[in-house]
């Protein structure tokens, strides 16, 4: 049997969903066809995605393979720490980070790698050629 595969989408990749991304259609089945596959959103890159393409906040939570990753209290102070102020980044950096449930962390899902440069995280591009 193969380790499970924990892959954090980032607020980017959820709007590339809703915009029809291949990739990101291949990887959301997967996660629903396959067992050991798990995709979660951090609240806060939901809404940001909400807000860039207004729709996708419902079409992700729809998604029975998605898991929505709220802002507890832990999540909060890690956000709050963050000193460029933002908000979807650090949740989705703290939701990759290891946890009991996610012994190795997981993998961010992404279309602009280079973001996540400097940052104690691995990234999945599901960029397309165009």
């Amino acid at each position: 049997m193969s380790e499970p595969v924990h892959v954090v989408l980032d607020e980017i990749v959820m709007v590339a969903a809703g915009q029809g991304n291949v990739l990101v259609s291949r990887l959301i089945h997967r996660a629903h066809a396959e067992a050991g596959w798990y995709l979660y959103a951090p609240a806060r890159a939901l809404v940001e995605a909400d807000r860039a393409r207004p729709g996708t906040a419902e079409y992700l939570a729809a998604l029975p393979a998605l898991t929505l990753l709220p802002l507890d209290l832990p999540t909060a102070l890690a956000v709050a720490a963050d000193p460029a102020g933002a908000w979807s980044m650090p949740h989705a950096l703290h939701a990759a980070q290891p946890t009991p449930e996610r012994p190795d962390g997981a993998v961010i899902a992404t279309i602009h790698p280079d973001r996540w440069t400097g940052h104690p995280v691995r990234t999945l591009n599901l960029a397309t050629e165009e």
